[in-house]
Parts: C-alpha cells; sequence; structure tokens
C-alpha cells in the first residue's frame, strides 16, 4: 500500500483501488473526496472520463485536446513572468512570446511549444474563451509527443508540483475490446509524457498488466464512503477532464465562480475576500479548501456544482461545514444555476451575510 501520494507511481499506468476493505475496492468517489483538496505530496492531477473511441489515437487525440483547454484557462499560472498582459495589441503577443521562449530556455520546457501555448492562451482570454468551449485542439505542427511532453510540464508548472498524473475513471460497462484501447492510449500518454496515469473504477477485466496500488485514503473519507452508499446512476455526468483549482482565483473551469467574481470586483462591501484557499483546524488536522472566504469575518462561501448532489458529497459537505462552524466560520452555499440565473439575488443575499458577520449576528455562526 502507498503511504503517500508521493509513493504512486508516475510514467507509466497503474489500477488503484481505495483500500483493503473489499466494500471500498473500485470505489472512485474515495479517490475523489481523498484528493480535494489537492494533497501536498500529490503531483498534478486532473480527472478523465474516456469517451468511446475506435483506436488509442482517438482517446489520446481526446486527451491532449482536454489536456491543452484546461492549459490555456490556467493561463498565466504557469507563465507567471506574463501576469498582467492584456489583450493582443501592440507589444502584448510579442511580450507573451519573448517571456515564454526565455521560460523554456531557463526550464524543462520546450520553449517554441511554451510559446505557442503562450500566444493562444492570450489570444483566447481576450476574446473571452473559457474551458470546455470547445476551441482547444489548434495544436499547430506539434507532433502528439511534443503535446503530450509539453502539457505534462505545463500543469507541472501551474501547479508547482514536480510531476504530472491523470486520474482515468473506468466506466463500469467496457467491452474488452474498448478496454484494451483505452489502456494502450494511457500506456502511450505514460510514455511519451511521463504521466501517472492511474485508472480507478471497476477492475480491468480483460487486460492483465497492469499492476494493481493502493491508494494513500485518509480514514476519515474511507469512513465516511463505507457508512454512506452512492446513489443511483449519476444524473448529471461529469465533465471530460477536471482539474484543481489554483489557490488565489475562481477556478478557471467554473463559469460560476468566474461571473460572481466578476460581479463582486467592483463592489467596495466585497473587499477582502480570497478564491480557493485552504483552511485547517489545527496543524494535524487535515486542511478543507474553501471557494471564498472573508477570514476577518470569519464567513465561507461555497458555489456548488450538480456534483455536490451525491450522497456521498453531501454527506462530506455536511462534515466540512461542521468542521468550519466549530472554527467559527459562517457558512453559506450557493448553487451554480443560482450564481448564473439570478446573481443579481446572490449579491443581495451575500452582502446581507457579510454585513452579519461583520455584526457577529449572522445565526450560522458559532459567534451569533
Amino acid at each position: 500500500m502507498a503511504r503517500s501520494w508521493r509513493e504512486l507511481p508516475t510514467g507509466r499506468v497503474v489500477h488503484l483501488h481505495a483500500g483493503q476493505d473489499m466494500h471500498l475496492h473500485g470505489d472512485p468517489d474515495a479517490v475523489a473526496l481523498a484528493i480535494d483538496p489537492l494533497p501536498d505530496d500529490a503531483p498534478a492531477l486532473v480527472t478523465y472520463v474516456p469517451r468511446p473511441a475506435g483506436a488509442p489515437a482517438a482517446v489520446v487525440a481526446d486527451v491532449l485536446r482536454e489536456l491543452e483547454s484546461a492549459a490555456l484557462a490556467m493561463f498565466p499560472a504557469w507563465l507567471p513572468e506574463a501576469d498582467g498582459i492584456t489583450g493582443t495589441g501592440g507589444a502584448a503577443v510579442p511580450a507573451v512570446r519573448a517571456h515564454a521562449l526565455r521560460a523554456g530556455s531557463a526550464t524543462r520546457h520546450f520553449a517554441p511549444f511554451l510559446a505557442h501555448l503562450a500566444e493562444r492562451a492570450l489570444r483566447e482570454r481576450a476574446r473571452g474563451v473559457t474551458a470546455g468551449s470547445g476551441t482547444a485542439g489548434r495544436a499547430g505542427t506539434f507532433p502528439p509527443e511534443i503535446r503530450a511532453a509539453g502539457l505534462a510540464r505545463v500543469l507541472c508548472s501551474g501547479y508547482r508540483r514536480a510531476e504530472a498524473a491523470i486520474l482515468v475513471r473506468m466506466p463500469p460497462d467496457f467491452s474488452p475490446s474498448a478496454e484494451e484501447v483505452l489502456v494502450a492510449a494511457c500506456e502511450w500518454l505514460a510514455h511519451h509524457g511521463g504521466f501517472g496515469v492511474w485508472l480507478i473504477g471497476p477492475p480491468l477485466r480483460s487486460v492483465d498488466r497492469i499492476e494493481t496500488v493502493t491508494a494513500p485514503i485518509p480514514e476519515g473519507v474511507a469512513a465516511l464512503v463505507r457508512e454512506v452508499e452512492p446513489g443511483g446512476g449519476e444524473e448529471f455526468p461529469p465533465p471530460t477532464l477536471t482539474f484543481p483549482p489554483l489557490a488565489g482565483s475562481p477556478h478557471p473551469g467554473s463559469a460560476a465562480e468566474r461571473r460572481l467574481e466578476a460581479a463582486l470586483s467592483p463592489c467596495a462591501w466585497a473587499a477582502g475576500r480570497e478564491w480557493n484557499q485552504l483552511h485547517a483546524s489545527g496543524p494535524l488536522s487535515n486542511p478543507i479548501r474553501v471557494d471564498l472566504i472573508w477570514r476577518a469575518e470569519r464567513c465561507v462561501v461555497e458555489i456548488d456544482g450538480p456534483e455536490h448532489l451525491s450522497p456521498r458529497r453531501l454527506a462530506a459537505d455536511g462534515q466540512r461545514d461542521l468542521r468550519l462552524r466549530r472554527d467559527g466560520y459562517a457558512v453559506r452555499r450557493f448553487t451554480n444555476e443560482q450564481v448564473l440565473e439570478r446573481l443579481g439575488t446572490v449579491l443581495a443575499e451575500l452582502e446581507r451575510f457579510l454585513h452579519q458577520c461583520r455584526r457577529g449576528t449572522f445565526e450560522g455562526s458559532l459567534h451569533a
């Protein structure tokens, strides 16, 4: 059993199970809950849900498109020298390319690929293009091998991690041929990109060359998964690729977080907010990642997507909220739909919530 995420292999494909307890074998919920927030000793981790494909090359192409979309959305986290460069007029494009070329010459990045990706990110940000909008994949003349290795390094740079890994959620109903196609594609990504490719979900049925490794699941997460049934089928299928947020800014893959931040920016009453920060009850406690926090006012706001409706996620959210309230924080939750469809109402409720926290009168706080 791996005692830490650092001990899990990179550069090859393994199948992860969530613990010696047979109840946890093949349970992706345990892994998903264990990596939110991303553990300090973990590589840069993204989660991929495979789509049906007839050949390994098609799977590889799909993964690279999704990784490019994530990298473009994360810009300039992986090229911090370009922070503050906006638009595409004047010296903006030459400047961002120059920063990328200099970064490439001083690091393991392939400078031409990094410059190309940085220019694309700048142009798409200027056009208001967002993650998941289907614009990724225009990779110029770079072959898949260059893109795979380059994107792995971009992920490492963006998350300040030494290595990168892809969690692949195995569908329960894959045919033997589809399983072989997917595993072959994963082996290609591990070999050419240097990724750790970690399969999660049901055990492989037809491919027998993949080692099984036990993931380091905290006991609290394991207990929750044992006690709470997963519920029925997913009413809202997960995105093809998900990736962790970046501390200090709205999640680049969340339209709701980005729209809320744009609405809060001109509001004087919203000063002091911080996006996607960690909170720990004490030096030995596992940290909690909160979407939006006002530390001085001791209040937290969470923006929930449809995945928060699953029984296990609801139970985990309840535990998190209880810990935060015990630590003296008030907690308010909004859904993506509320933010995107009734933004004015959300802003009014949020302003009232903050004023109540500042006066110490919010009824959900232990200091009320």
